[in-house]
């Protein structure tokens, strides 16, 4: 359900800002609206500090988990401090880095040159020797070695696969063209500018004592952030507020829960020279939604927040669309053994993930167990059809029944969208206003009734395509989608309308029911190649082919090729099912089932201004 909000419009003096949003901050019950906030240059400035703020506090907290992390390091003075000195050691190992790599790809180019001496070699150009250095292909080279005239001496120092590398000496009355590419030598050789590298690498080594100081004082630069979030709240309250009387005093409009007003009126009540006026929200206010379940229902808050808050004042659907979410999950990966594999690691997260990722391990707790139920109604673990060994219960054949479940699930999902939108048209705009979509309604459960139960063998007595009831209902759905669907409207022009919405309805829910389909077609896909991968491991490894009687040890090597084909197999099954029974699910709440509900979404969730960080 979406909590019940109260609005609040604030008069008070200019300079009085500054001291109210840190009582409002104290508080942490207010949101005050900023929407449509553009920020100055000197506001992308402070954006652009507290994002290099989260980029060190991330660093920092994978850092103080790694192995060059020094757990005895000292805390800095202050966070200020502590986040200048990573910033600084941060430049300084990226420049040390992209040092190394030039000194590493410098080395490469040189290493077919071996050891020299650059002074070595300027003394026997002093002393007259013309010595110049060359690469060229290995052909080129050998004809070079064959034409080269007296006086003239290539020497072969190194070569690669692809080219050769020599030096060509000549006297001063020698000449002969070269047809290479002259190289300059650096003034050092590859092992010396190894030994740089070394020398480097030292440098970056000892800059993790200042990082192990920076993230041993993490948590003063969270609140150094924290305080830098508050400086720019203050600032987008100061730029969105209305400003009257030459700009003296200001408006502030805000918003808070209707279960703690009481505590906002108190502090507005209490805080001098200070003028209020407070009313319910209503649907027409952009009013800020938080969002108030269950513990089940809430889990599901991660998913439908992917898409969008409901508007203030209509329903929440997140209660409605988690079961069937869960349920479409299951019947997408459709095998008890992928989700015990899920289950497990559900579990891993919950309890080794930390806080934040509590809600997402719960999340895939509730649809692995899920998984596991369905799988195993389904006769599948991990490929292997259960009944098997337990011949004696009766499991679903996914394959020859699940198609027309899964249209079945998708009409009945349909329309409860449909009722939750006639409900929440009724309550807006007044039961006339759905006579409409109430026609398709009752046209749709009727047919649904009389028309789909009896293909599951289920029927209502005296209600079939038969029964004159069915017609009535029919006839009556009929008339409010043509001639009432707006009573205001004149008939004839109701008649049109209906018609053309009845083509637009017919074509819209075929294409909805059908998209259902994706359930049963994601099901079968994963548990096939399950089955495919289960006659692959044997049949390669030849586990098949087994005589009876083969000794303990001639099993050995057949167990582990077909260990490692169904682990390999298995993973990669598991891993796309698992991101297609992830995706379509939220596919068909999103698009159906959203878009037969009426779903609205809000403008923005209710952020209270509060201490940051601290």
């Amino acid at each position: 359900m979406i909590s019940k909000m109260i609005r609040y419009d604030i008069v008070l003096f200019a300079g009085e800002q500054e001291r109210f949003v840190d009582e409002l901050r104290e508080l942490g019950l207010v949101d005050i609206t900023t929407t449509g906030w553009e920020p100055s240059e000197g506001d992308r400035a402070l954006l652009a500090e507290i994002e290099s703020y989260n980029k060190a506090i991330d660093y920092l907290t994978g850092f103080a988990s790694s192995a060059e992390y020094n757990a005895s390091a000292m805390v800095y003075a202050t966070g200020a401090e502590a986040y200048e000195c990573y910033e600084a050691a941060r430049a300084e190992r990226q420049r040390i880095q992209q040092e190394i790599a030039r000194l590493e790809k410098q080395a490469e180019e040189i290493a077919p040159w071996g050891r020299y001496s650059i002074k070595d070699i300027e003394n026997l150009i002093a002393k007259g020797v013309n010595i110049r250095f060359f690469t060229a292909q290995h052909a080129v080279y050998e004809r070079m070695l064959r034409e080269a005239p007296e006086g003239v001496t290539l020497s072969e120092v190194g070569r690669t696969q692809s080219y050769v590398y020599f030096a060509v000496i000549t006297t001063d009355a020698a000449s002969f063209a070269i047809d290479g590419q002259e190289v300059r030598l650096p003034q050092v050789d590859s092992e010396g500018l190894r030994a740089d590298i070394k020398r480097l690498e030292a440098d970056n080594k000892a800059l993790n004592e200042i990082f192990s100081r920076s993230a041993a004082s993490v948590q003063m630069i969270v609140a150094e952030r924290g305080a830098l979030k508050e400086q720019l709240q203050g600032l987008k309250v100061g730029a969105m507020a209305q400003r009257e009387a030459d700009g003296n005093l200001l408006i502030l409009e805000g918003w808070a829960e209707a279960d703690t007003a009481d505590k906002v009126d108190a502090m507005l009540a209490a805080y001098p020279n200070l003028i209020y006026d407070r009313r319910d929200a209503t649907i027409d206010d952009e009013a800020p939604v938080k969002l108030k379940n269950n513990k089940f229902a809430r889990l599901f808050e991660l998913i439908g927040a992917m898409y969008a808050l409901p508007k203030y004042g209509t329903l929440d659907l997140t209660a409605i669309f988690g079961p069937f979410y869960m349920l479409f999950f299951a019947i997408c990966l459709c095998d008890a053994g992928y989700g015990l594999v899920l289950l497990l690691v559900g579990l891993a997260l919950l309890f080794k993930g930390g806080e934040s990722m509590r809600q997402a391990a719960l999340l895939s707790i509730v649809c692995a167990s899920a998984t596991v139920a369905f799988g195993f109604y389904a006769n599948s673990f991990f490929g292997v059809a259960i009944s098997d060994y337990a011949p004696v219960i009766k499991f679903l054949d996914f394959q020859q029944d699940f198609f027309s479940i899964s249209l079945a699930i998708g009409v009945f999902q349909i329309l409860v969208g449909m009722a939750i939108n006639i409900y929440m048209q009724t309550k807006l705009f007044g039961f006339t206003s759905t006579f409409g979509l109430l026609g398709w309604f009752i046209i749709l459960l009727s047919g649904s009734l009389a028309l789909g139960l009896p293909m599951f063998g289920i029927g209502i007595p005296g209600f079939d395509a038969s029964s004159p009831v069915f017609y009535v209902l029919l006839g009556i759905g009929a008339l409010l989608m043509t001639v009432l669907n707006n009573i205001k409207r004149n008939p004839l022009v109701n008649i049109g309308a209906g018609l053309w919405d009845a083509y637009n309805n017919i074509t819209g829910l075929l294409s909805d029911v059908l998209s259902y389909i994706r359930l049963f077609a994601i099901g079968l896909s994963g548990g096939v190649l399950a089955q495919v991968f289960n006659s692959l491991a044997m049949g390669l490894s030849g586990m098949g082919d087994m005589a009876p009687g083969t000794p303990w040890y001639g099993y050995i090597v057949p167990v582990i090729a077909a260990s490692i084909i169904l682990l390999i197999g298995h993973g990669i099954n598991l891993f796309m099912s698992a991101i297609s029974s992830f995706v379509h699910p939220m596919r068909l709440t999103f698009v159906e089932f959203y878009k037969n509900a009426g779903f609205e979404m809000g403008q923005r969730s209710f952020d209270p201004l509060r201490k940051m960080d601290k």
